[in-house]
């Protein structure tokens, strides 16, 4: 397993798959182990895929100062991982909060992005609020599904404010594009991948300037592609879009009948699709 060091000394593991030129991939979470995000559904056979485990997650090592978990001082660690690489430009995909700290790698260190991927990304980086209304309209869709009922009233609860912590696990199914073993199974996986003392720092106060990253973005000469799930809740087709809106030219490629992951809900299309951008 290749390690390379933080700028602070912290020992920061990665993960290769495939041949050919590089993409590094951000996971999410936050502060999830990258083995969730595979070879994001086939992508290793047209690409090298390296997963970056976050530190404190996977292989990682804990850092000495918990404040380095926020999401704008882990910025370093891609760029120490591209310096390591021997890269002067990279691919980037970042899958949704690690789609935030992909998006923040770009405004601070535009010059060093070719081509950047963010799949069902978090809006939280430039401040894009997601409206009850809008999850509404996209949990509507799955009304014939046979966990529809419960999972919407959870859903209701929650937007009136009355949730009491258990209905965050009921709304879960809306994350997929089938709730089927395999989806059920990834999601069992994910609470003994998820690092949760880092996550409560991730979006730290502080971490993000939102104004600032909109400012910066709005000048990236990379090539952008913003990749949403037809059925995600956590950022609807029509909120990617504004997003996309915020970079200039960006792609945005709506996953048919996909949620929150899309090498789960679609692992040929995803692959097909990243493939064809990172030429």
């Amino acid at each position: 397993m290749p390690t390379l060091s933080g700028p602070d000394g912290t020992l920061l593991a990665y993960h290769r798959a495939g041949a050919g030129a590089p993409v590094i991939c951000v996971p999410g979470g936050p502060m999830q182990a990258s083995a969730y995000l595979g070879d994001l559904g086939g992508l290793a056979a047209h690409r090298e895929v390296i997963r970056l485990d976050l530190r404190g997650t996977g292989e990682s090592a804990a850092p000495a100062d918990p404040d380095s978990y926020r999401c704008d001082r882990q910025v370093e660690d891609l760029e120490a991982l591209r310096v390591h690489l021997g890269l002067s430009r990279i691919d980037l995909v970042g899958h949704s909060a690690g789609g935030t700290l992909a998006v923040l790698y770009a405004a601070r260190h535009p010059e060093r992005v070719r081509r950047l991927a963010l799949l069902n990304p978090s809006p939280r980086a430039v401040g894009l609020e997601i409206a009850d209304d809008d999850r509404r309209e996209v949990a509507e869709l799955r009304r014939a599904e046979p966990w529809f009922p419960e999972a919407f009233a959870a859903f209701e609860r929650i937007w009136a404010g009355d949730d009491t912590g258990a209905e965050w696990a009921a709304i879960t199914p809306f994350s997929y594009g089938r709730w089927d073993a395999a989806s059920q199974a990834a999601h069992a996986a994910a609470a003994a991948q998820r690092n949760g003392d880092a996550a409560a720092v991730y979006y730290a106060p502080g971490a993000i300037d939102a104004d600032a990253v909109r400012a910066a973005i709005a000048r990236l000469g990379a090539h952008v592609l913003l990749v949403a799930g037809e059925y995600d809740v956590g950022l609807p087709p029509k909120r990617a879009a504004d997003f996309a809106k915020l970079f200039p030219g960006a792609e945005v490629a709506v996953q048919p009948g996909a949620a929150h992951f899309p090498w789960l809900d679609g692992p040929q299309w995803l692959a097909r699709t990243l493939a064809a951008f990172l030429v």
